[in-house]
């Protein structure tokens, strides 16, 4: 049974599973850092010196503290119920981004397959074991 289990974890698409887990665990911190502080930037400022993580709408006011709060995190430590739309809208381009460079990424693969189909050539495929027959009885009957 150990033998079976290093066989299946040794195997290349284990392998090639656990690299593609790390390696999409850091793409995702690398497109979160670019939506949060690359590109939500510009995009609030010319909305209007807009932060869209601390969009919010406020449900209850908090225990501890009454509003308005400046901020999104102060209305949480206050223990206020908020709705978080910004941060919604900083995950919706999170996700856009790492589902193009998905798609690209899918494109360029599919390319390259293409490319190699095409540049084998095709062997054509042997005839059938009844047809070789046939002919051995066509053979054997022209002598």
């Amino acid at each position: 049974m150990l033998k079976e289990f290093k066989e299946f974890a040794v195997r290349g698409n284990v392998v090639d599973l656990a690299v593609g887990v790390i390696i999409g665990a850091a793409f995702g911190k690398i497109v979160d850092s670019l939506v949060r502080d690359v590109i939500m930037p510009p995009i609030g400022l010319v909305l209007g010196k807009v932060d869209f993580s601390n969009l919010y709408l406020l449900l209850k006011e908090g225990d501890k503290v009454a509003g308005p709060y400046a901020t999104l995190k102060a209305a949480q430590d206050a223990g206020a119920v908020t709705l978080n739309y910004g941060l919604f809208v900083n995950a919706a381009i999170s996700f856009v981004i790492v589902a193009f460079a998905v798609f690209l990424l899918v494109k360029g693969i599919n390319n390259l397959r293409r490319q190699e189909t095409a540049a084998a050539p095709s062997e054509p495929a042997p005839p059938p074991e009844d047809v070789l027959l046939l002919r051995e009885i066509r053979d054997a009957l022209k002598q």
